[in-house]
């Protein structure tokens, strides 16, 4: 997407802040998980007898989702065009990107939503999960290597969530209640392309690099204590909110889906906005020790 993106950030003038394309960014996407929280709150709109989320809502919510992943791709290019790249934009950007996961995925979670042609809670739940470790994977690499590498498979997955909006404006998600291959639902590929593109994308290529950087000698850490720490708080609350969720006399997953994600989200933004902290501390005394 890099083309494209260096033509774009040309029309914007350079005394447009970064910050502002970042956020204004976040906000569509936000502005898109609570456009779907009126028409689809409890995830049954998209299930069969149940009223249906407007076609037009599809529409816009393809069109803004293209345009934040765009925003999104830019802000940096914006930044180092105008010569205004600064650690704070850094950690604002992939801050923001941390928290707009959750809504990404409860947003496109819409498309099928529960029901017998649906995805149960619980499973978008585990979904959501590799989403967030997806993402914190690649952090994990620049903490231990240095270098921020960003798998194919986010940009592969925002180009076909933008397109799969607009399609579902053309045909209904009535179509998605067809098979897609013998008995394999379209449901089936939205869970597979999501675990699919990590085990084949980002899980590999991280490994990969983390692997160059070993064999290189190049590691910022040695010990492989030092080199998980990043995976400590991540992997404590997906034990504890799973334990919540098996835990709950009220069902919460069932009765609240959404809010539970969106709280999911936002603690793991939290957590991620204090690892970015570390990998920043960790390199700059790194650098000193040069």
């Amino acid at each position: 997407m890099h083309p494209f993106w260096n033509t774009i950030v040309k029309v914007f003038p350079t005394w447009l802040a970064p910050n502002l394309i970042t956020f204004s960014g976040f906000l569509m996407v936000v502005f898109n998980f609570l456009l779907l929280t009126y028409f689809d709150p409890d995830f049954y709109a998209s299930a069969p007898g149940h009223k249906h989320v407007p076609d037009w809502v599809w529409i816009v919510v393809g069109i803004l989702n293209f345009l934040a992943y765009t925003l999104d791709g830019v802000d940096g290019k914006q930044a180092r065009r105008t010569n205004s790249s600064t650690p704070l934009g850094e950690l604002f950007d992939h801050g923001l990107d941390s928290w707009a996961c959750v809504y990404f995925v409860v947003t496109v979670y819409s498309i099928f939503g529960r029901g017998p042609t649906g995805v149960s809670v619980f499973v978008l739940y585990i979904l959501l999960w590799v989403v967030l470790f997806s993402f914190i994977l690649s952090h994990w690499e620049k903490y231990n290597t240095g270098i921020l590498f960003l798998p194919w498979g986010y940009d592969l997955s925002q180009v076909t969530i933008s397109f799969v909006y607009i399609v579902t404006a053309i045909v209904g998600v009535e179509a998605w209640y067809e098979p897609f291959l013998f008995n394999f639902l379209y449901r089936d590929l939205f869970t597979t392309m999501i675990i699919g593109c990590a085990l084949c994308l980002t899980v590999p290529m991280s490994l990969l690099n983390f692997f160059r950087s070993y064999r290189n000698n190049t590691l910022k850490h040695n010990s492989v204590y030092e080199a998980m720490v990043p995976f400590f708080s991540p992997c404590l609350l997906f034990i504890l909110s799973t334990a919540w969720i098996l835990g709950s006399p009220s069902a919460i997953l069932e009765m609240h889906p959404r809010v539970f994600y969106f709280m999911v989200g936002t603690a793991f933004a939290n957590i991620t906005v204090s690892i970015f902290l570390l990998v920043g501390v960790g390199w700059r005394a790194y650098k000193c020790t040069q």
